[in-house]
């Protein structure tokens, strides 16, 4: 179990730091760009760290479903979406919702068994769950301080100020 919550939080800062460097390229590049350069990326690491580390063996996909190739085509969805909300919303906030959503869905699949998973029956606490990590966000979002921000020029005259006591 230890693991698997190692590489479940390793996850989820790489898809916050993802989201960040993408955006980037797409305040460059375009939408459209952005998404085939990273995912275009995506595909040449993958497909080299797989040979590298599975060699042949890469290639053999046993009992796979059809409709499982076209998984891709989500990841094109994902990498817009996420661009464009972080772009939009700004990375804590496109994240929080992201991460929500994705519980949400993901307690919806389980629930009805969609997609081969196992289905698991859905409770009160996991709705409550979900309702009180959307109350969070909520409250991240728009509980924050009611100030006026400063200009970046004041802070850093008030900064100066403090600091040589004039």
């Amino acid at each position: 179990m230890l693991i698997g919550l190692f590489f479940a939080i390793l996850a989820g800062i790489l898809v916050g730091l993802q989201n960040i460097f993408n955006t980037r390229v797409n305040d460059h590049a375009g939408t459209w760009s952005t998404t085939a350069l990273v995912l275009g990326l995506g595909f040449l690491a993958s497909m080299t760290l797989g040979v590298v580390f599975e060699g042949t063996e890469l290639f053999v996909l046993k009992n796979m479903e059809t409709w499982f190739w076209f998984s891709g085509l989500i990841g094109v969805g994902v990498v817009v979406c996420l661009v464009q909300g972080t772009r939009l919303l700004g990375p804590t906030f496109a994240i929080s919702i992201v991460l929500t959503s994705q519980l949400g869905s993901a307690l919806m699949w389980d629930s009805l068994g969609l997609f081969g998973l196992e289905k698991i029956p859905f409770t009160s606490q996991q709705l409550l769950g979900v309702i009180v990590i959307i109350g969070g966000v909520v409250v991240f979002k728009f509980g924050g301080s009611r100030q006026e921000k400063q200009p970046v020029q004041s802070i850093q005259r008030n900064m100066k100020e403090q600091v040589t006591g004039r």
